[in-house]
């Protein structure tokens, strides 16, 4: 097990940046694929991007390719989720996940974190 709390969130303008961090308690995380994933409002939770326990390999849902990068630093127990060129439709809760594979479904994450709000205005 490993407990995941997320932080960066917030309001921001169209076209701006932010970043996302997950940290991760326990000293098995450089062992589990991370994930991130969104709830927009009103809508139900939908993948954005995976990343292999080692970071060689990612995964980016289509909608975010070119914009989001995700990252990850084992020896911070944390991984990163960098968001430019925000627009309005990205506004949602995201959360991270871990699991053992970095998959784009979320039966494949067995630990997930509360989430962090995310705001664009137009």
């Amino acid at each position: 097990q490993v407990q995941l709390v997320e932080s960066g969130g917030g309001l921001v303008q169209a076209g701006d940046s932010l970043r996302l961090s997950c940290a991760a308690s326990g000293r098995t995380f450089s062992s589990y694929a991370m994930g991130w994933f969104r709830q927009p409002p009103g809508k139900e939770r939908e993948f954005v991007v995976a990343i292999s326990w080692n970071g060689g390999t990612t995964y980016y849902a289509a909608s975010v390719k070119g914009r989001f990068t995700i990252s990850r630093d084992n020896a911070k127990n944390t991984v990163y989720l960098q968001m430019n060129s925000l627009k309005p439709e990205d506004t949602a809760v995201y959360y991270c996940a871990a699991g053992r594979r970095p998959r784009d479904y979320q039966g494949a994450y067995d630990n997930w974190g509360q989430g962090t709000q995310v705001t664009v205005s137009s």
